[in-house]
């Protein structure tokens, strides 16, 4: 009877917990980690940039911080067992090499060149960490994979989205001037970064839901709070930028883009930190 129970215990417990710990995915984390903080660093770096070039010499005293954030990123990735994935490590070494050039000559551009630069370059971040992703996924649990989906298919460039919006409009708010193209492009940029953050609401549940059990319990009241924080930032921008006069205070409005793109990388730790204690088993 004794062996009995031991066995239905042990058992149920490996339901919830493997045997082996899940060391690819635990690298793939890891890595993942100091790649969120390079397309952070560099997000801030365009915006402050742009900024910058638009007449804000305040943005000229952070944007050194968001560069020194950059540089460590960047060392960290290269430390990473993961770094070793010839593949990644190719790529990881172009995005690298051109992001050291473009902050050599970020202000020496245009301002609309230099921010056009910096997203581009953030795109190819964004396709790096897809990549990981990606050559990853084999070696993941279900509740991995969709977790690596929705952080590097839905969070991160959700991030990029409001980060564009904020550095775009803080280049504005800075000039106190607004073009009709540049009317145009920040709709652009709304609609899509409203079509994402309708497709995240949906697909995150799931997530939350499938790792519960990894997650702090207040996680769904913080994602209810970035959803209405994203959509009133929206809606400002939207009303604001509408304006022919433009009366709006840079520093102010890139903090607020700030603050949300912080609760959305908030989300994106927690799920990345429930990723990596989902790689731990007994052994």
């Amino acid at each position: 009877m004794r062996i009995f129970l031991f066995m239905f215990i042990l058992v149920f417990t490996l339901q919830a917990k493997p045997i082996f710990s899940n060391t690819d995915q635990a690298d793939s984390s890891q890595y993942i980690d100091a790649l969120k903080n390079l397309v952070v660093a560099t997000q801030k770096t365009r915006g402050l940039t742009n900024s910058y070039l638009n007449g804000n010499l305040i943005a000229l005293m952070l944007v050194q911080d968001a560069k020194s954030d950059m540089k460590k990123a960047i060392g960290t990735m290269e430390s990473l067992k993961l770094a070793s994935d010839p593949v990644i490590n190719q790529r990881a070494s172009d995005v690298s090499n051109k992001l050291i050039e473009l902050n050599r000559k970020g202000f020496k551009l245009k301002p609309e060149e230099a921010f056009e630069r910096y997203t581009q370059e953030i795109e190819q971040i964004l396709m790096l960490a897809q990549t990981v992703s990606k050559r990853s996924a084999e070696h993941m649990t279900p509740f991995a994979k969709d977790a690596s989906f929705v952080m590097m298919e839905q969070m991160l460039p959700l991030s990029e989205y409001v980060g564009q919006l904020r550095g775009y409009g803080s280049g504005i708010a800075a000039k106190a001037a607004i073009t009709q193209e540049q009317k145009e492009n920040l709709s652009i940029i709304i609609a899509d970064l409203s079509t994402l953050h309708k497709e995240l609401q949906t697909r995150v549940k799931n997530v939350l839901s499938g790792g519960k059990k990894y997650y702090p319990q207040d996680l769904e009241a913080k994602v209810a709070k970035m959803n209405s924080s994203l959509e009133a930032y929206v809606d400002f921008a939207k009303k604001e930028f509408s304006k022919e006069s433009i009366a709006i205070n840079p520093d102010d409005y890139f903090t607020n883009g700030t603050e949300i793109i912080t609760q959305i990388i908030s989300l994106y730790d927690a799920t990345n930190k429930a990723v990596l204690e989902d790689s731990k088993g007994w052994l």
